[in-house]
């Protein structure tokens, strides 16, 4: 039996492939411990680990030299933690999941000889893994066209985004190819500022569209609680059938039981949209500046999985054309069904896995182990 620690800053996109690691290699016999920032506290309990320790970390600000300097004693601090935290644990690997809390135990793990992977969920290398990346000794990538990871001499594996188990099982329903006349479903989800926008646009444009195609759908759509009420009016007024919430708990069901998505393009929604294969409008959320939901996206639309659509240029009336384009012609929808079905790795736990333990073992054998 071997320990890991996994190292991942402290929110679902980082923790929630390090869960799915976490879980296939306590089913390997081996011991994990998770290292993280107090928003552990939000996904923690249901982490299985041996134990869970919180270090200091912090993002440095180039742009205020005041915050750059408190940034950098918080790593440093961060750093001695971990070097104690490492020497008593004494893990054979560690697995950082990106976010700048993996930089000090990263970094520390690193400056005692412990073996490394980083794994990147997005179509671009994160900031923190790049400045990380020059002491890994592997890297695990969800996508082989993977901006900036070139630049390492890190061995490199493209093993794909790990995903919750129910998403997993979602896999196995087959596509639901609409029919004629036959209802439509549509689901609509995004995280709290991607619901926002998504309340703004989505039920005008539905509204635009011809009577008979209204009457056939059914629509899902995630809202933030101050949005439902006039979101609910919104679909009432147009006489489209409508089921609203806040969160949906069983939403990889969900994902597997529409016809067509509209969504975000983070990591995770798009791991989950192609491994369970269902085509997608992906509307990358604006602002970042690595721009990596975009990249994310437009490796869904170059395999024919999904269509990118760019917020700034979105609008009622441009997104209610696209729809009635795709979801009267059912051929289109199949086709990226298939293509997000290709596009997905299934077995991306399974293949980290291997990925990390062959890291662990190749390392294991230098002369300073």
């Amino acid at each position: 039996m071997s320990t890991f620690a996994l190292m991942a800053g402290g929110t679902g996109g980082h923790l929630f492939p390090a869960l799915a690691l976490a879980q296939e290699l306590g089913r390997r016999g081996h011991a994990v411990e998770l290292i993280t920032d107090k928003r552990v506290t939000q996904y923690g309990g249901e982490f299985p680990a041996r134990a869970i320790h919180v270090v200091p970390a912090a993002t440095p600000s180039i742009r205020n030299p005041l915050k750059f300097l408190r940034a950098g004693m918080t790593i440093t601090g961060g750093v001695g933690k971990a070097l104690g935290m490492l020497r008593r644990m004494r893990p054979d690997a560690v697995v950082g999941f990106g976010g700048y809390p993996v930089f000090p135990p990263f970094l520390a793990a690193s400056l005692l000889g412990i073996p490394g992977v980083l794994h990147e969920q997005n179509a671009v290398l994160g900031r923190a893994n790049r400045a990380l990346a020059r002491f890994a000794d592997g890297l695990a990538l969800t996508f082989e066209d993977t901006r900036h990871a070139d630049k390492f001499s890190a061995a490199r594996a493209v093993t794909g985004n790990p995903v919750r188990d129910m998403v997993r099982a979602a896999a196995d329903m087959p596509y639901p190819t609409p029919t004629q006349g036959g209802e439509i479903r549509l689901l609509v989800f995004g995280g709290s500022q991607g619901a926002r926008a998504f309340s703004d646009i989505v039920p005008p444009a539905l509204a635009g569209l011809d009577e008979a195609l209204r009457r056939r759908l059914l629509v899902t759509q995630q809202c933030r609680p101050e949005d439902l009420d006039r979101v609910t009016e919104a679909y009432r007024q147009a006489r489209i059938n409508v089921e609203l919430a806040a969160f949906f708990p069983d939403l990889p069901s969900r994902i597997a039981q529409s016809h067509l998505v509209v969504s975000r393009s983070g990591a995770s929604s798009v791991a989950e949209l192609t491994v369970i294969g269902r085509p997608a409008i992906l509307v990358p959320l604006p602002g970042s500046l690595d721009q990596d939901q975009r990249a994310n996206a437009a490796i869904a639309e170059k395999a024919g999985a999904a269509w990118l659509a760019d917020e700034a240029t979105l609008s009622p009336q441009s997104l209610g054309t696209q729809l009635h384009e795709l979801l009267t012609t059912p051929r289109r929808l199949t086709d990226a069904a298939e293509a997000a079905r290709a596009l997905g790795r299934a077995d991306a736990v399974e293949r980290l896995a291997d990925f990390v333990e062959r890291i662990a073992d190749k390392t294991s054998e230098r002369p300073n182990s």
